[in-house]
């Protein structure tokens, strides 16, 4: 059932007062960068490298997380998966709280803070394939996933794009 509103969420358009989620929800923040969602201080976030550290033997943790965006959903940038700079890890798919926001679909490559809620879960086939389509991957490679797989995921309540460097 979740599966099945995520699909049919990703391919409608959140519009209010003729503007798109993600026009209304950016901010200015006091930190250089812009606030996705609900505004939050970045303040005691931890390294992406961490938040493993911070699930042991929890089934869930509120966090405030740094990393860098590796992908972003192309259909309307409705998910994005974060991991270390330069990481060999699994990075963490973020999803949004609500689906009240959207990211940039260009944001690959640019760090972010993100706080809300970290958590396992498995993901069976016919989302990871949807995140896969979304993610403008092959045919090949979309048909390639055949099993579901159990990894960590991030429900954000809020998203900073820290501005380049």
């Amino acid at each position: 059932m979740l599966a099945a509103a995520l699909l049919a969420a990703c391919n409608s358009t959140a519009r209010q007062g003729g503007k798109t989620e993600a026009e209304k929800t950016v901010q200015e923040t006091e930190v250089k960068g812009k606030t996705f969602g609900e505004a939050f201080s970045p303040e005691g976030s931890i390294a992406y490298g961490q938040m493993a550290e911070q699930m042991e033997g929890k089934d869930s943790v509120m966090l405030k997380v740094e990393g860098t965006v590796q992908e972003v959903c192309q259909a309307k940038g409705c998910w994005m998966l974060v991991a270390s700079e330069g990481s060999e890890g699994e990075p963490v798919m973020v999803r949004f709280k609500d689906y009240g926001f959207f990211v940039p679909k260009d944001i690959a490559g640019r760090k972010v803070v993100m706080e809300g809620w970290a958590f396992r879960e498995v993901t069976p086939v016919d989302e990871l394939r949807h995140y896969a389509e979304d993610a403008g991957k092959s045919k090949e490679e979309i048909e390639a996933i055949t099993a579901p797989k159990e990894e960590m995921k991030f429900l954000a309540s809020g998203v900073i794009l820290l501005d380049e460097q």
